[in-house]
């Protein structure tokens, strides 16, 4: 599959803000400062449709991206992030809770993680989290190009360990600098889209 255009269509913190359910969606959540931004720009093809910021937490709201007039990428605000207030944090909480628990059209949530890394404690609980409301299956191992070739497999087995992954579970290394992995994404974006 390949994305042809790509725009942002709504931003929300509430639900009365998310845009009809009259499309298919396909969320995103990670860690802050996991390459979420990264990741999204280059499945679209586009430099700068979500930001990219230096600074982690930037996302602090659910951000709607319309795909070919078909579909939604649906970019759930970083979480795990220090230097945020607990108050901002668990506002974050409540709201993903709010659009992950409400959402009918919502079809699975891609879990970033840093393939450098074993999973994080937020990591495991929002996996746990997803597979309670059914939206788990894929996990994109981001920063692929920061590792050798023969540390990839020990650490995707690492990632599968640590979110305790079912056969059935996918982990797709990606690389947003060298460009690798997105296709395998997409391909598997299509697969649930057409099911």
């Amino acid at each position: 599959m390949k994305i042809g255009k790509s725009e942002l269509e709504t931003v929300a913190v509430k639900p009365g803000q998310y845009p009809p359910e009259d499309m298919y969606e396909i969320a995103f959540a990670g860690r802050s400062n996991v390459g979420k931004s990264s990741l999204l720009n280059l499945l679209t093809g586009r430099k700068s449709l979500a930001r990219v910021s230096g600074n982690p937490g930037k996302t602090r709201t659910i951000n709607f991206y319309r795909i070919d007039d078909a579909w939604r990428i649906v970019d759930l605000p970083g979480y795990g992030y220090a230097k945020v207030s607990k108050s901002v944090s668990a506002g974050w909480g409540e709201m993903m809770e709010k659009y992950l628990s409400s959402r009918p059209n919502l079809l699975k949530v891609v879990q970033l993680v840093d393939i450098r890394h074993a999973p994080s404690k937020q990591d495991v609980e929002m996996y746990d989290y997803l597979r309670h409301y059914g939206l788990q299956g894929i996990v994109v191992a981001t920063k692929a190009d920061k590792i050798s070739r023969n540390q990839m497999q020990k650490q995707i087995k690492l990632i599968r360990d640590t979110l305790k992954l079912s056969r059935e579970d996918v982990v797709i290394p990606v690389s947003s600098l060298k460009r690798t992995g997105q296709d395998v994404l997409l391909d598997e974006i299509g697969k649930l889209l057409e099911e």
